[in-house]
């Protein structure tokens, strides 16, 4: 079992509005939930939004649950130790944009933390990409076309769901 959601970004796509959804698609509920959109696959010029993402991801606040933290604790040490497995091998093997291991969080220094965590320019075969990370981690790939986007959803074998974010309707009968 397993889930790997992706995102479509075209380049005409609102780019505010883009960025915020897919923030909250990929850290909402500190990416512990089967419907996380998890990949973002930047198509040509979108990817100039990338710079933008990170900052935006780091304002994303750590804690406990009950303080209504915008990422909470992973569930249990067992998950923890796959997410900080997968982003040791993103940093290995891709670009490192946003690393959340090991995060201070007062009052709880044995607590399951992983902060929000960024990993560019992913291909397939990378264990980051092919395995399910269930944690706060946005992975990101780059195509250049629409063509070749979909081609990458379409071969991964864990997605439970897709998004793509155009403007265009013949994108996105296409898509």
């Amino acid at each position: 079992m397993g889930a790997k959601n992706h995102a479509i970004v075209m380049p005409d796509a609102d780019k505010e509005d883009t960025i915020n959804a897919l923030i909250g698609a990929c850290f909402g509920s500190t990416g512990q939930r089967c419907m996380a959109i998890s990949v973002a696959v930047m198509v040509g010029d979108s990817a100039q939004w990338i710079p933008e993402i990170v900052e935006k991801t780091r304002t994303l606040s750590i804690g406990a649950g009950e303080t209504n933290a915008d990422i909470a604790p992973i569930n249990n040490k067992g998950a923890l130790a796959r997410a900080e497995r997968l982003i040791a091998d993103g940093e290995k093997n891709a670009d490192l944009l946003l690393d959340g291991r090991r995060p201070k969080v007062d009052g709880y220094p044995e607590g399951n933390w992983v902060g929000p965590t960024i990993i560019d320019n992913v291909k397939p075969g990378m264990a980051c990409y092919d395995e399910e990370i269930f944690g706060p981690v946005m992975i990101i790939m780059r195509a250049d076309s629409t063509r070749e986007a979909i081609d990458i959803l379409n071969a991964n074998e864990w997605g439970n769901g897709a998004a793509i974010f155009t403007k265009s309707g013949h994108t996105a009968r296409m898509f």
